[in-house]
């Protein structure tokens, strides 16, 4: 069968599911797309690689390509190759040399895996025109914005991470600071915020 290749378009809060998000995947020539329905934790480790953040200390996901990396191991594409009562199934392709390996994934970790290898993701013909969601309009590959915690921490003390005009008011050298402690506080909406505000005065 033809892999068919898939973009990440979007990624949002569920309005049906409380506590979890939907990640639109786009084909990459066409205008269909799939619909997946994944946990906080999940989402938030994808947004966080699409937003091009660093925690202090390494994600799970983080973990898998760190260790994957320390042995030789690459990750050369992910497919979703099936879906049965309401589940996605994928599975993680890997080489090591010129062995060939296939891992049996959730498709929520697959895909934060596949970021961060850089590789693509695949389906197959027959999901999406089962499942798959037509449009008319072609579907904008977008960063998703970093997600809030459940349950955040305090955000930074003085500063009100909606407030984006504090940020505009404070110097360079304590916006790094304060971005610095956000991620250390896994609070990545303000951390969204502070990295924009440096990048507006290209410090990043």
């Amino acid at each position: 069968m033809n892999k068919i290749k898939l973009e990440i378009a979007k990624l949002n809060q569920s309005n049906s599911q409380h506590g979890s998000y939907t990640l639109t995947l786009g084909e990459e020539l066409g205008n269909r797309k799939l619909i997946i329905v994944i946990g906080h934790a999940e989402a938030q480790s994808i947004a966080v690689e699409l937003e091009g953040m660093h925690p202090a200390r390494p994600l799970t996901h983080d973990l898998f390509r760190n260790f994957a990396v320390e042995f030789g191991i690459q990750v050369d594409e992910i497919v979703i190759y099936n879906f049965k009562e309401g589940i996605f199934y994928a599975k993680i392709v890997c080489s090591q040399g010129s062995e060939i390996r296939e891992i049996d994934s959730r498709s929520s970790d697959a895909i934060a895996i596949a970021l961060r290898f850089n590789c693509p993701i695949y389906t197959f013909e027959f999901i999406l025109a089962s499942v798959g969601v037509s449009t008319d309009d072609d579907i904008e590959v977008q960063k998703p914005k970093a997600l809030k915690k459940a349950n955040p921490k305090k955000s930074i003390e003085g500063v009100a991470s909606s407030n984006e005009s504090v940020f505009a008011s404070m110097n360079s050298a304590d916006l790094k600071s304060a971005l610095m402690q956000a991620i250390d506080e896994e609070d990545y909406e303000t951390a969204s915020k502070i990295r924009d505000e440096l990048t507006k005065r290209k410090e990043l």
